[in-house]
């Protein structure tokens, strides 16, 4: 192990991007901003898309700071947000990516589900069904011919990787999220720290290309790239970027778990074995740690994936709603001319007295970009509920609703995996939201433990670390790390 260094992690969410810098020792780790920037979506003739350029942009700009702040950067890593992706043609990207919430998806839905039911997919992938996955995105690119002319495909992280380094690769954690990999039936084996092999030793981390699945969709094989593992040197950054970011010293480019809840998993800080945890951010991701895939019937009717994690280990979870529905209602409002401080909402939702409507977050109405007060209330008439009737009443009938989705989730999560639950960590930007984090220990029955909040970086940074020989150990060690620098707020339950 050498003495304590610093990496660059590109983080990038679905409402906004950052560039953070991480220092990392034996007993030593500290993390923090040095770039942040929007992720404003832009939608024309065809569709919703990403501004895939401007992110790129605002990622070298952060890698600019990061440089003149430690100018001995030893590597930096990329993660983001699953499922969406871009196809080129040699180095060329061929357009703008789509963004998961276009509603293109729907065709490719039929067509898919034409060739191969939803019990076969998940027996062989063991993915929940979103409308949105890769597969399903890809089957209606090839039936308007948007597939013409490509030869790969890269996955937002593995597209920003690409640009930095030269390297066509696929990152294990992300790619299963595409439902093109095959999930193992046996047991993950821990990958050990700075593997550089890229083979899969076992668990839904380590599965390959479903070669199989791909061929009977119609899809080309050529457009899927070899696949690594996370803590995996991918290459150097090139020289054109390091004259941009005014580096004067090679920097390596390093695969970490580019799905950002893979790494957000990774600093969780679950010091003990029955604990579940909830990544909160636009989506709330809810679940537990796995070594093997749970492929049963009754897994896939209750809709949980097992996506892959670092080292080789499953997260069964759950897609639940997340803060999308908040953040999505304040825009509602704006719009119209109020203007209203989160914080305080949440403060006076915290002490509304009147009735609390819990309706079902997951309703397919409220994925899509639009009028959410008004979306819940014809929720709420459609099922014969209270409407709330002031913004103080929706937003405590939203976070009412959250937790209790995070509850019914954790305890079919428990009874499908055999698991036991006795804690609850929740982090990402809802362990901030301290209404949320204590109506889900009341509603769990279960304390909870909430941050950091910056889960997502500090867990791309630990996997860069360990690459990088300046921690060693399992991820269990690497938590603990996390709990010392990060000490979680206990929220008890009540009532």
């Amino acid at each position: 192990m050498t003495s304590a260094g610093t990496v660059a992690a590109i983080d990038l969410g679905a409402s906004s991007g950052r560039v953070m810098l991480g220092h990392v020792g034996h007993n030593e780790l500290s993390i923090r901003s040095v770039a942040r920037f929007a992720n404003n979506p832009v939608r024309t003739i065809d569709g919703l898309h990403w501004n895939i350029l401007d992110l790129y942009r605002g990622a070298i700009g952060g890698l600019r700071a990061a440089v003149r702040e430690e100018p001995q950067l030893l590597s930096v890593a990329v993660d983001s947000w699953a499922v969406d992706y871009a196809l080129l043609r040699g180095q060329r990207m061929l357009g703008n990516p789509f963004h998961y919430r276009d509603e293109r998806t729907a065709a490719g839905v039929t067509a898919v589900h034409a060739l191969e039911s939803p019990a076969k997919l998940y027996s062989r992938n063991g993915l929940q069904f979103l409308p949105f996955n890769t597969l399903y995105q890809l089957a209606a690119e090839q039936l308007d011919g948007g597939l013409h002319g490509a030869d790969s495909m890269l996955l937002i992280p593995d597209l920003i990787t690409f640009w930095l380094s030269g390297e066509k690769v696929a990152e294990r954690t992300n790619a299963s999220t595409t439902g093109l990999l095959r999930a193992a039936r046996e047991p993950g084996m821990a990958i050990s720290a700075g593997s550089t092999n890229g083979l899969g030793q076992g668990g839904a981390g380590g599965g390959e290309w479903d070669d199989e699945l791909i061929a009977r969709l119609g899809l080309p094989r050529g457009l899927f790239p070899r696949l690594i593992d996370a803590g995996s040197r991918v290459g150097s950054v090139l020289p054109d970027v390091l004259a941009e970011i005014g580096a004067g010293r090679s920097i390596d480019v390093t695969a970490v778990g580019s799905h950002d809840t893979a790494s957000a998993v990774v600093a969780v800080p679950m010091t003990g074995p029955n604990a579940a945890y909830i990544s909160s951010g636009t989506w709330s991701l809810v679940g537990v740690e796995l070594s093997a895939p749970v492929l049963s019937e009754a897994s896939r009717a209750a809709n949980f994936t097992n996506e892959g994690g670092v080292d080789g280990r499953v997260r069964y979870l759950r897609n639940v709603m997340g803060l999308w529905l908040l953040s999505e209602s304040l825009r509602t409002w704006e719009q119209s001319g109020q203007t209203f401080d989160l914080p305080g909402l949440l403060g006076r939702a915290g002490q509304w007295a009147g009735p609390v409507t819990v309706f079902d977050v997951d309703d397919p109405r409220f994925l899509a970009p639009g009028d959410m007060p008004s979306r819940i209330r014809a929720y709420c008439r459609e099922h014969d509920l209270p409407e709330p009737a002031t913004p103080v009443a929706l937003v405590r009938s939203i976070v009412e609703s959250l937790a209790d989705a995070y509850a019914r989730t954790l305890d079919r999560a428990a009874e499908l995996s055999g698991t036991r639950i006795d804690t609850v960590h929740i982090v990402g930007g809802g362990s901030q939201n301290e209404l949320l984090c204590q109506l889900t220990a009341n509603r769990t029955g279960l304390p909870v433990l909430a941050g950091p909040v910056e889960a997502t970086a500090i867990g791309n940074v630990l996997v860069q670390a360990r690459a990088q020989g300046l921690v060693t150990g399992s991820l269990e060690s690497l938590r603990t790390l996390v709990a010392r620098a990060f000490a979680p707020r206990r929220y008890e339950p009540q009532g």
